[in-house]
């Protein structure tokens, strides 16, 4: 019987740096790529269905990734070679972004970054799992909330420092990029590749041989057994044509009521999802039991109640994150400066003011999670510390609507700043105790479903609701998005999770 031993300080600080880079990457995309759609001539009203990109590929690679991480063994280990290529991949799509000619160019090139960043970044979820006992778990994902939130001020506020500090020029010609976004592109591919190099040699993983006998004498939540039969593929063929028929239905009113062309997208997930299923289905028929799609598709069915439960609480996090992420830079220089001319030097001055304070989100989400959130999970529990957080944040995001002056943002940050950081740690060291660590990279890729459904969600209804209800005036995005922040406070008080007060 062996216990997984507690790691010392500096070990978890490794092992977490990577982040530091991954969250460059992530954070130049957020606060620039909405900016580059537009200065490329989107119109406001498609940029969600532009960013489509960003949920889409974390829906297909990361449970991919997950599968894959949890069956790899070598002399490189079992999550870091995913480390490793994703941060070469996204590093070299970074230099290659702001470089983009043209609108359709730049959004293939978020396909591939977007792509390129999942492949890193799933298995450092599955890593903590993986490397830390039950009682430091807490620990290891305020950790990365912390290099996350370092990284991505800084990245954040690149442009800003490289044009006030620097001299770099803010603004160019119709149609092309300015110097200070592609400088800070070509920084972050950099920093991105540096970063996880340094997590990557410093820490050394435990085999399977030892997870295994670590799981036997864990505590708290963790199922330590895990059937690893299938369902009778009757269950698959039945689910996947009601599925498919339910994606039908949908398409139909779409199509006979002329309703926006952004609505196929979910009706074409619903198809593709039963379509997924009916081809389980097919190879269990041919006794390919062991497929990564019948595996994917089992483990989803058949994950734990936690699980579950946090999948809804996500579902509205996310739904509220992604409406800031692709509204917050139309809504300010709308709003707040009165521009829509992205030629204009107020309309970069309110974009370089937008992602500046997206820095400065980060920034204060990396305080709150190494010393706010450990200290009230501690004094009430991990389910209550989140509600509360979320709370504060969905009022920071809504109170930008009343706001007279661009810099009082930074008020409106701090309660971002709060939700963000426990976002990126509460759901994560709660769910952690209840899955099979042999599983453990599957069921992040799974979670990470309900990340990315939201963001699918929000960007084929969001431009439809900026056009057709909010009269083109996307701050009503941004207070759609506080109200969905308040809905995940209350749900997340009914999730299940028994160790929260003891593992913190």
């Amino acid at each position: 019987m062996m216990k997984k031993p507690r790691l010392s300080f500096w070990q978890i600080w490794n092992m977490s740096f990577g982040f530091l880079g991954i969250q460059f990457g992530f954070a130049l995309q957020n606060g620039n790529v909405s900016r580059i759609f537009q200065t490329l001539g989107a119109e406001i009203e498609r940029i969600p269905i532009l960013w489509i990109a960003a949920p889409v590929t974390g829906l297909i690679m990361q449970p991919i990734i997950g599968h894959l991480s949890d069956k790899t063994w070598g002399r490189f280990g079992r999550r870091r070679p995913y480390f490793l290529i994703g941060a070469i991949l996204a590093s070299i799509a970074l230099i290659m972004m702001p470089n983009s000619p043209v609108l359709w160019i730049a959004v293939g090139m978020l396909w591939i970054m977007d792509a390129s960043i999942n492949i890193s970044m799933e298995p450092f979820r599955a890593f903590v799992g993986d490397m830390l006992p039950n009682e430091q778990r807490t620990l290891g994902f305020t950790m990365q909330s912390f290099f996350i939130g370092i990284g991505a001020f800084v990245a954040s506020w690149l442009p800003y420092i490289l044009s006030n500090w620097f001299n770099i020029s803010n603004t160019a010609p119709a149609g092309q990029i300015p110097d200070t976004v592609k400088f800070s592109f070509y920084l972050g591919g950099i920093v991105f590749l540096a970063a996880v190099a340094y997590t990557v040699f410093t820490t050394k993983e435990y085999s399977p041989e030892e997870l295994k006998a670590f799981e036997e004498t864990e505590g708290g939540d963790r199922k330590v057994t895990y059937e690893e039969t299938t369902e009778p593929k009757r269950k698959y063929l039945v689910r996947g044509i009601i599925w498919t028929i339910a994606g039908i239905l949908f398409a139909v009113p779409i199509y006979w009521l002329k309703l926006e062309q952004e609505l196929y997208i979910l009706a074409g997930g619903l198809i593709l999802f039963g379509l997924l299923q009916m081809f389980s289905a097919l190879l269990l028929h041919c006794h390919r039991a062991q497929s990564g799609l019948v595996s994917i598709i089992t483990d989803l069915y058949r994950m734990p109640k936690t699980m579950g439960q946090l999948a809804i609480v996500q579902f509205f996090s996310w739904f509220a994150l992604f409406s800031m992420w692709i509204y917050t830079t139309a809504a300010v220089t709308n709003h707040l400066y009165g521009t829509t001319d992205t030629t204009s030097e107020i309309y970069n001055e309110g974009a370089n003011l937008v992602s500046g304070m997206f820095g400065w989100y980060n920034l204060f989400a990396a305080g709150f999670g190494l010393a706010v959130l450990p200290f009230l999970a501690k004094i009430t529990n991990r389910k209550v510390t989140h509600s509360i957080a979320l709370v504060i944040g969905g009022l920071g995001l809504a109170s930008i609507y009343i706001l007279k002056d661009p810099q009082h943002m930074i008020f409106s940050m701090i309660g971002v700043g709060l939700a963000w950081a426990s976002i990126l740690a509460m759901p994560y060291a709660i769910l952690t105790g209840s899955l099979p660590s042999h599983k453990m990279g599957v069921y992040m890729g799974i979670f990470n479903f309900f990340i990315v459904i939201p963001q699918i969600l929000a960007a084929t209804i969001l431009g439809f609701m900026v056009r057709n209800l909010f009269g083109g005036d996307s701050i009503y995005a941004l207070l759609t998005g506080g109200a969905s922040l308040l809905i995940a406070a209350v749900l997340v008080l009914f999730v299940h999770d028994p160790a929260g007060r003891k593992l913190v």
